[in-house]
């Protein structure tokens, strides 16, 4: 996969290290690397101030996420087509949201995976009720991806994001990702490489 050439790099962001590796302290050519944190809002403000430093041409999201979707194995890796902020409650007709807000984000960088819509839920669902409430609007679960995206968004920066999936949503949801997660990582970063994304 190649970029147009750009005198500005590339931002490569993960919410946590273990899910850069070793891209934490080597970045590939033409990158630069960081962190957003844990969950939406603090991804939101540490993003933006990412782009802010660097400037980037393009951001690019990778990480790990829980499926709803029953064809989604562990280890799959999947591009992620839209995120859609929604919560168990809002299906339930519990919650709503004012109408001028923003709940849905395209990516819109062409990355060699399959695509995948992918929910940002406020909390990690734990129910199997919640899980299959969640599964009819998206395919997958992750905490950060709305904040990334309506910070690039905001700065008019193109985005995108690869995910490899380390659990299940549900009851089990964080031992099987706590068992997985670490080599899921590793995984994807090897077929960043192999796809020619990085490089």
């Amino acid at each position: 996969m190649t970029h147009p050439k750009s005198s500005r790099p590339g931002l490569l962001v993960a919410a946590f290290p273990p899910e850069l590796g070793e891209l934490a302290s080597a970045p590939p050519e033409g990158w630069v690397t960081g962190c957003v944190g844990i969950g939406a809002v603090c991804a939101a403000v540490a993003a933006a101030r990412l782009i802010a430093a660097h400037r980037p041409s393009r951001v690019l999201f990778i990480g790990t996420c829980g499926a709803y979707e029953p064809s989604l194995e562990i280890g799959d890796c999947i591009a992620v087509a839209e995120v859609l902020a929604t919560s168990m409650e809002e299906l339930w007709e519990q919650a709503y949201r004012p109408t001028l807000e923003r709940t849905l984000w395209k990516g819109d960088i062409s990355l060699p995976f399959p695509t995948r819509v992918v929910a940002t839920p406020p909390a990690i669902t734990r129910s199997t009720k919640g899980a299959e409430a969640l599964a009819t609007m998206a395919d997958a679960e992750h905490l950060e991806l709305s904040g990334v995206f309506e910070a690039a968004r905001a700065a008019g920066i193109p985005v995108g994001a690869v995910l490899g999936v380390a659990n299940r949503v549900g009851p089990e949801a964080h031992e099987e990702w706590s068992r997985h997660h670490e080599e899921v990582s590793r995984q994807l970063i090897a077929l960043l490489w192999e796809r020619g994304v990085l490089g």
